[in-house]
């Protein structure tokens, strides 16, 4: 157990130094562990989650080919349409990047809104340092809303086997997407106090950017559907969202090729899909099945177990606020897939029903990122959009609106998630 210990932690450390490099550094310590023996070669197949690496390389690819479509700025357009000053453009923007975000990937939401939203400020000629910054945190904040709204959604979703409906009603209790929402509509509403010397008036252009394909929109809105469809039927392949997922992506491919006859009609959308975030997870994967394999993570429930003292109330507690703290620093998919098998394992030597410390990983975990400018993806793209367009965030910017945002999202999420699931 202590050498897997060992592999692991110093796994974890290099892809914190040598960030460029986690997908190499994750995927050569699952074939350390592998050809250590610590996995048994037998086991591999099982330790990888083929329906969580599916549906993000499926989502990814169909939100490829709604960002070229030009709907997500069309949808933008039409919000403009109906706000008239800066102060309520930053807090609809970000309202509408959280309305995507439960959709589609948080890196994708800040890629399709934040253009709108810089064309705006250098029209008003406004510092955009903020509002790209409000737009970032409140994706990150909607991730954790639905199914398909983020890497770490998907993973919880899958460790639960729960469907697209469950995100909504779990267990006959209203579910984790209501704790989300609640959370949203208290941060709006710091949002909307820090913007209050934002009120310069926003001319009205009557001008729409024209949308040039619906069959995107048609495809992401068919991939929800069928996911909905699919919690339905009983007993179905565990792969099946991932499939729904792919498939329609592929439908997407074959449609774009036909109208343009040409190979980069297809390259280019696949060339979108992030494969070293897939890479990242098949490593994450094999290293988990092995420090599994390995007594590891049974022992660390058992610490955690005994850390809570038996108190449910402490634990929980526990798990949401340690969440925050080490989301704030570190990528947050690392992090839960490692403690989902640690909490599920908790639950099992209580003999508790492991959702209220499932849920309350999830929601600590998503919106710790927004502590910090590194503490998620989406941040990282946000500030690099600024970057290239010539504006340097420093961390007191983020920090000004990262961590009053943060806690007004996760306090009321604690609190909900507790009584509904916990008592």
């Amino acid at each position: 157990m202590i050498p897997a210990l060992i592999i692991f932690a110093v796994t974890y450390v290099l892809m914190l130094v040598f960030s460029k490099y986690r997908c190499y550094i994750a995927l050569a310590s699952g074939i350390v562990f592998i050809a250590t023996g610590m996995l048994p070669f037998g086991n591999i197949i099982g330790a990888l989650d083929f329906n969580v690496i599916l549906m993000i390389a499926g989502t990814m690819g169909l939100v490829s080919l709604f960002i070229e479509s030009k709907m997500p700025s069309l949808l933008a357009d039409l919000l403009m349409e109906r706000v008239n000053t800066v102060q309520m453009a930053a807090v609809a923007l970000s309202l509408f990047a959280g309305v995507i975000s439960a959709f589609v990937d948080n890196v994708a939401t800040v890629l399709m809104v934040a253009p709108i939203a810089l064309e705006i400020c250098k029209k008003l000629k406004t510092n955009p340092v903020p509002v790209i910054i409000a737009i970032a945190v409140s994706s990150n904040l909607q991730g954790a809303a639905t199914l398909v709204g983020d890497t770490t959604a998907i993973m919880l979703g899958s460790a639960l086997d729960m469907s697209f409906v469950d995100f909504f009603v779990y267990h006959g209790k209203a579910s984790i997407f209501f704790a989300v929402e609640l959370g949203a509509v208290i941060s709006a509403l710091i949002l909307f106090i820090q913007f209050n010397n934002k009120k310069d008036r926003i001319p009205k252009s009557g001008t729409r950017t024209v949308v040039t394909d619906l069959i995107p929109t048609y495809l992401l809105c068919g991939a929800l559907l069928l996911l909905i469809i699919a919690s339905f039927i009983p007993e179905k392949p565990y792969v099946t969202n991932g499939v729904i997922c792919c498939i329609l992506f592929a439908v997407g491919l074959v449609i774009s090729f036909v109208r343009k006859k040409t190979f980069s009609a297809v390259t280019a959308h696949l060339k979108e899909i992030d494969f070293e975030t897939i890479g990242i997870l098949v490593g994450l994967f094999l290293m988990i099945g092995a420090i599994e394999e390995q007594g590891v993570i049974k022992a660390a429930a058992d610490l955690l177990a005994k850390a809570g003292g038996g108190n449910l109330f402490l634990l929980y507690t526990i798990i949401v606020w340690a969440s925050v703290v080490i989301s704030a620093f570190i990528d947050n998919i690392p992090y839960v897939a490692t403690m989902i098998p640690v909490l599920m394992g908790l639950a099992t030597t209580l003999g508790v029903d492991p959702t209220p410390f499932l849920f309350g990983l999830l929601s600590g975990a998503t919106l710790g990122g927004n502590c910090t400018p590194i503490g998620a993806s989406a941040n990282i793209t946000g500030i690099g959009i600024l970057r290239r367009e010539g504006y340097e965030v420093k961390n007191s910017d983020f920090f000004k609106i990262g961590i009053p945002f943060t806690l007004a999202a996760i306090i009321p999420a604690y609190i909900y998630i507790w009584l509904v699931y916990g008592i």
